[in-house]
C-alpha cells in the first residue's frame, strides 16, 4: 500500500522470521536428539518458508476480513474471529503436510528418512509459531495503525498547515498518503476490500458454484484420481544413474557401455579389510595378494 500507515512490510518480514524460527527450532531439536543431518535436509528451509508464507497470507486476510466487519473494534474479538476463520485452514494444511512427511520416514533409505523427519517436525514448529508468534505480531501491527504511527519508524504521523504544500513523496513518507489529507482519518474509516478478494467473491466463486461447473469439476477430479491410481501401480523401485548426470557428461557413455558390454557379469564385488594391517610388511602384502587371487 502507498500509505505509510497501512503498509505491512514489517508484518510480512515477521512472517518470514516466523518460518525461520521454525527451521532453527527443528534443526536444534533434531541435532540434539542425534538425528543425522544429511545434505538433502538443506532443502527443508525452502519448503518451510513456502508453507509459512502461505499461512501468513491466510492469517492477514482473515484479520482484514474481521476488521472490516462492524462492531469488531476490540482487539480480542478481532483476534478470536481471525483464528476462527484462519486456524482451520492452517491446521488442515499442517496436518496433511506432517502426515505426508512422517509417512516418508518408513522408507529404507536413511537419507530420505532423516529428510522427512526434519521436514515433518519443522511443519509442526511452523504451525506453533504461526499461531503464537505471528498472531502477536498482527496485534502489535494493529496497535501501531490505531496509534497512527509510521510503518518504518513507528513515530506518530500527522499533517500540519506547514506540511500541506509539500511534495507527494514527502507526504507519502512523512504524512501517510499523497493526497495531503490527514492520515489520522485513515484509521477511522473502514478499509476497502482488496481487488483479488473482490474477484474471487463476485466472479470466481459464483462461477464454480454453478451446478454444471460443479459436475464438470467432479468428472475432472474423477479422471485425475483414476490416472493417479494407475500411475501408482506403474511405479517401480530403482534409479537410473544416467538421470543424475547432465546430458553432455562423460558419465552417460560410460553407463551405456557398461550396460552394453558388462551387464551380464552381475554387480561389482568389493572386499573391505576392517582390521589394522601393516602394509609396509612384505609378508602381509603377499597374504593380501593371495587372498585376492583366491577371491578371483
Amino acid at each position: 500500500r502507498l500509505s505509510c500507515i497501512r503498509n505491512n512490510i514489517w508484518l510480512a518480514c515477521c512472517g518470514v522470521v516466523s518460518a525461520g524460527l521454525a527451521v532453527l527450532s527443528v534443526f536444534g531439536l533434531m541435532l540434539f536428539c542425534g538425528v543425522p543431518f544429511v545434505v538433502t535436509v538443506a532443502n527443508a528451509p525452502f519448503l518451510i518458508l513456502g508453507v509459512g508464507v502461505d499461512d501468513m497470507f491466510i492469517m492477514i486476510a482473515s484479520w482484514e476480513q474481521s476488521s472490516r466487519k462492524k462492531g469488531k473494534s476490540d482487539v480480542k474479538s478481532l483476534l478470536a474471529e481471525t483464528y476462527a476463520e484462519a486456524a482451520l485452514s492452517v491446521t488442515i494444511t499442517t496436518l496433511t503436510d506432517v502426515l505426508a512427511f512422517y509417512i516418508g520416514t518408513w522408507t529404507a533409505f536413511p537419507s530420505v528418512r532423516s529428510f522427512c523427519l526434519y521436514t515433518g517436525t519443522a511443519f509442526v514448529f511452523c504451525y506453533i509459531y504461526t499461531m503464537t508468534f505471528f498472531g502477536a505480531v498482527i496485534v502489535l501491527n494493529h496497535k501501531r495503525e490505531q496509534g497512527n504511527r509510521h510503518w518504518l519508524t513507528c513515530m506518530p504521523v500527522g499533517v500540519g498547515n506547514d506540511q500541506a504544500e509539500e511534495s507527494c513523496l514527502y507526504n507519502a513518507c512523512c504524512i501517510g498518503n499523497c493526497s495531503r489529507q490527514s492520515s489520522q482519518l485513515e484509521t477511522k474509516q473502514p478499509e476497502s476490500e482488496h481487488p483479488m478478494i473482490i474477484f474471487f467473491k463476485k466472479y470466481y466463486g459464483p462461477f464454480f458454484t454453478n451446478k454444471w461447473i460443479k459436475l464438470l469439476v467432479v468428472l475432472l477430479y474423477g479422471a485425475y484420481l483414476g490416472g493417479s491410481i494407475y500411475g501408482c501401480t506403474q511405479i517401480r523401485e530403482g534409479i537410473d544413474l544416467r538421470n543424475l548426470a547432465s546430458d553432455d557428461s562423460y558419465v552417460i557413455p560410460y553407463y551405456d557401455d557398461n550396460e552394453k558390454y558388462f551387464s551380464a557379469y552381475g554387480p561389482r564385488v568389493m572386499v573391505v579389510v576392517t582390521e589394522s594391517v601393516d602394509y609396509w610388511n612384505e609378508t602381509v602384502r603377499l597374504v593380501i595378494e593371495n587372498c585376492t587371487q583366491n577371491l578371483e
